[in-house]
């Protein structure tokens, strides 16, 4: 998620004067890797990074889970930006803060950035003439102080591996991209970023109808696809009986379907709890079942941020109540369903 260096007002998702109302992703800036190699710019050191997120981001949320999963607690330090983004982006919470719970929800923790506000303030630090975007992820060198990547795909690969010879057995053994299935999850990624992740925002950030209705249909064609593909699965992940990025990339859309993206960005064809079976359980059994999921999910942070900062859509900045809860338990149902299976 970010918010232009250069544009006032963040409601300008589709640039003015884009006719086709189709909001279109910028590309990350900072591509840079940790790296293994000898002499690498950034080593795996223990200790060396720290990593910006936002509770309400599912591209951010990647690399938090990625990091929980690994165990990279020692690794790689986080915070947290306050859910709010106003005119200047993310913001860091203050001690006057009381709407923001959560773990690290806190001020930008870094030495040297006693006085840094905002996130772009980090952007800034490293490039005064930065003019792309302030994203979260940032995951950034404390030793040399400047951002290494902003690219959460990239961040999630690296947490995957680049300190495996630094960790436990059990953790070096978690691998998110097995060589065996590097190409289907290649794959899968591509059509699931473009429809599924990329998907509600191109519904949701449309600013003429043609573009909203050909970008809303295209989402529901991909997960219908998901859905028909885990009910044919073996195991409770997209693969199997092997947790891999897919599981992740796909979880970070799918938590905040029912409680954003069907009412705020229109995504409303279906919802997940009453509409995709497969799809439900399987979000269900990653939530419930591995408290890396559960632990990097704030509701309280998914809901406010969408309908509070997002004022061209929610101009009086009302989140609704619902629905009820944010995610069911394992043994429930919606009463709809429980009819059908009765």
């Amino acid at each position: 998620m970010y918010q232009s260096s250069s544009a006032s007002n963040i409601t300008q998702w589709v640039k003015p004067g884009d006719k086709s109302g189709e909001f279109k992703r910028q590309t990350s800036a900072f591509r840079d890797w940790i790296s293994t190699e000898p002499g690498a710019k950034f080593p795996p050191e223990k200790g060396r990074y720290h990593l910006y997120i936002s509770y309400a981001c599912p591209w951010a949320c990647r690399a938090l889970l990625a990091r929980k999963l690994k165990g990279l607690e020692d690794f790689v330090s986080f915070s947290v930006v306050h859910w709010h983004m106003g005119e200047k982006g993310w913001r860091f919470a203050t001690a006057s803060d009381t709407d923001a719970e959560g773990e690290n929800v806190i001020p930008d923790p870094l030495p040297g950035h006693e006085n840094y506000t905002h996130l772009r303030d980090i952007y800034f630090g490293v490039d005064p003439n930065y003019s792309a975007r302030f994203t979260v992820p940032v995951l950034f060198d404390k030793v040399q102080k400047t951002i290494v990547n902003n690219e959460s795909s990239e961040i999630l690969r690296m947490f995957g591996s680049v300190f495996n010879d630094q960790l436990p057995a059990d953790k070096a053994a978690i691998d998110l991209y097995p060589e065996a299935l590097r190409k289907d999850i290649d794959e899968v990624g591509e059509w699931t970023y473009d429809q599924i992740n990329n998907g509600v925002y191109k519904s949701g950030f449309a600013t003429t109808q043609e573009a909203y209705e050909k970008n809303v249909v295209a989402l529901f064609e991909a997960l219908d696809r998901v859905e028909e593909h885990l009910k044919k699965g073996k195991g409770p992940y997209y693969f199997g009986e092997t947790l891999t990025e897919t599981d992740i990339r796909i979880f970070m859309t799918i938590i905040r379907f029912d409680p954003v993206y069907v009412q705020h960005f229109k995504c409303n064809i279906r919802d997940i709890r009453s509409g995709y079976p497969a799809i439900h359980k399987w979000m269900r059994n990653l939530y419930w079942n591995n408290a890396a999921f559960k632990d990097t999910t704030n509701f309280l942070h998914i809901k406010n941020h969408y309908t509070k900062s997002h004022t061209q859509i929610n101009p009086f900045s009302i989140a609704p109540v619902g629905p009820l809860p944010d995610i069911l338990p394992l043994d429930d149902e919606v009463p709809a369903v429980k009819a059908l299976k009765a």
